[in-house]
């Protein structure tokens, strides 16, 4: 695919693509939030405690697709300035690889709740899964820093395009896709087949109940393949 083709594909489906995401996930993310703090307050239990922290960081992603929206809509041309463009994206990318680490910490608590029990019910607290949560937001945080450091505003022919590194920066660019998503996933798919695998071993669970947990294991990791590795091998392809 040419260059010209990928961005005739990026300005006529993504405009669209990030309009029904922004409605769906600005609804559904509300909801969720609602759900933890006013209907669950008193039972934070772990999983709860990274469900709402996946949410938060899946909303604030969310708010920056207004932005994307009018920017590819007309025809990749960025009208707000390089600080709007540093913070976008760097938000973009801080909020998107949060989400993903967040994936990753629900994927190893039920990994480590199923697998290890007695470990998880007296050393896997709320609390410390606090602790890890604002480690988790930290460290993405610091893996992003170079995306605000090296985005900018530059002229492409009649465009002014906001990009977030441009051709000298490859490999930081490729560090970030790396550590913000790929090993998060090899993680996420590595707990979840160690989950399976406990539950197919166990004679407890009914077969039927078998086939659930696979299923619900399968639609995870085809929904977390959907939703993040295509944008990241977009991006080191365009590298």
């Amino acid at each position: 695919m040419t260059n010209f083709d990928c961005e005739k594909f990026q300005m006529t489906l993504l405009p669209s693509v990030y309009g029904v995401v922004f409605i769906l996930a600005l609804v559904g993310n509300l909801l969720a939030l609602w759900l933890f703090v006013v209907r669950k307050r008193k039972d934070w239990h772990t999983g709860v405690v990274l469900s709402c922290n996946l949410a938060v960081s899946d909303l604030l992603y969310v708010l920056t697709l207004p932005l994307l929206i009018l920017y590819y809509s007309w025809g990749k041309t960025w009208i707000f300035g390089e600080a709007l463009c540093k913070t976008e994206r760097f938000l973009f990318a801080c909020n998107l690889y949060v989400s993903v680490f967040f994936i990753m910490a629900i994927s190893v608590n039920r990994c480590v709740a199923l697998k290890w029990p007695f470990f998880a019910r007296s050393h896997v607290k709320p609390a410390q899964v606090k602790i890890i949560s604002v480690v988790i937001w930290i460290v993405v945080a610091a893996i992003s820093c170079p995306v605000f450091t090296f985005a900018s505003v530059c002229e492409d022919g009649n465009k002014t395009l906001c990009v977030s590194f441009d051709n000298n920066q490859r490999g930081e660019s490729l560090h970030i896709n790396v550590f913000g998503c790929f090993v998060p996933f090899l993680v996420t798919f590595t707990s979840y087949c160690v989950v399976i695998h406990v539950v197919l071993r166990n004679a407890t669970i009914s077969t039927l109940e078998k086939r659930e947990v696979a299923l619900l294991v399968v639609s995870v990791l085809v929904l977390y393949s959907i939703s993040f590795l295509p944008y990241n091998i977009l991006m080191i392809c365009h590298l």
